[in-house]
């Protein structure tokens, strides 16, 4: 990822500062990879394009969200994230997070 280290990882469990959701991380761009016209209507902080964004599944809910590095810290629960998509990433939690399913199978 260059000079622009991503601080979380794919499966790690997150929480977003903002709105308090919990989530995994499903996809990691090294900077934001949206429209403008997405980041000025929707990025209502204006966090920077040039660090990390996240692909996130949220807990409980139905959707995904793209979010910004500065946007997330760790999640402390450390419970399963309820999301009807988490089979076609994930086969099971482990200790650290979600285990990454095999591509291939």
């Amino acid at each position: 990822m260059n000079e622009r280290t991503a601080k979380f990882s794919v499966g790690q469990l997150i929480q977003n500062r903002l709105f308090g959701y919990r989530g995994v991380i499903i996809d990691i761009d090294p900077e934001f990879h949206g429209t403008d016209d997405w980041y000025n209507n929707v990025a209502q902080t204006k966090p920077p394009k040039d660090r990390p964004w996240y692909h996130v599944l949220v807990d409980g809910a139905a959707h995904r969200t793209y979010v910004a590095e500065r946007n997330l810290e760790p999640d402390e629960e450390g419970g399963p994230i309820r999301h009807d998509g988490i089979n076609d990433y994930f086969q099971g939690l482990g200790e650290d997070g979600y285990i990454l399913r095999n591509k291939g199978h």
